[in-house]
């Protein structure tokens, strides 16, 4: 009876999951290699025998296998130790107000202080101010500056809007000419720091997301 050596490829482990899950596959999966390789040399043809080389090579083989799940498995546990530490040392910022250019919650008892950055040679400012479904629904002229603004939540039309999330952008113009248009930062309430694929995420006020790399600035609402 003749094994082919390279029919005990089957028994390499197979990354089903982590920790003591992993472990338990590897153990399982060599114990297999272990009794087909036995089985190989046992029937294998007198005349003939199998080289000494292949079987390194499938010992070699295996093994790397081997490490590298096990590899795997410590970096996820290490990527989960550093985005947990990474929470830890942002406790501080819930119920701060973060800065980023995200869409910002309204409602008729607060105003939506922004970060306007028009462009160095600009004459004129436009804010442009869409709802949640992409609905421009104000549009007005503000100072070129980059002083913070506070949005009133009216519409160009001067009737208050309903409370909901709004998106800020802003019109360059120069010489009456639109020459760039973009994001505006808002500042908005951190409700939540949470640990997403183990990346670190905070939760605004209005259910918006943002990287901590993404925030510009953090202060204190009760010092503005």
């Amino acid at each position: 009876m003749d094994i082919n050596p390279t029919g005990t490829s089957a028994a390499a482990p197979r990354s089903t999951g982590s920790g003591a899950g992993s472990a338990s596959a590897l153990s399982s999966d060599f114990d297999t290699f272990l009794k087909m390789l036995t089985v190989q040399m046992q029937n294998q043809d007198p005349l003939n025998p199998i080289d000494s080389t292949d079987y390194a090579v499938q010992l070699a083989t295996f093994s790397g296998v081997e490490q590298q799940v096990r590899t795997n498995d410590l970096l996820a546990d290490l990527a989960a130790r550093m985005a947990t530490g990474g929470m830890a040392e942002m406790a501080g910022w819930v119920g701060m107000e973060a800065r980023a250019a995200v869409p910002a919650r309204f409602d008729s008892a607060n105003v939506i202080t922004l970060a306007p950055r028009p462009l160095a040679i600009a004459d004129r400012a436009e804010l442009v101010v869409t709802d949640n479904w992409g609905t421009e629904v104000d549009r007005r002229e503000i100072p070129v500056s980059d002083d913070l603004y506070d949005w009133n939540g009216l519409s160009s039309r001067g009737t208050p809007l309903p409370a909901g999330n709004y998106r800020f952008e802003l019109v360059s113009y120069s010489q009456g000419d639109a020459i760039t248009k973009a994001p505006v930062e808002v500042y908005a309430r951190v409700r939540e720091i949470r640990s997403e694929n183990g990346q670190t995420v905070l939760i605004l006020q209005g259910g918006g997301e943002v990287g901590p790399g993404d925030v510009t600035a953090l202060r204190d609402p009760d010092l503005r």
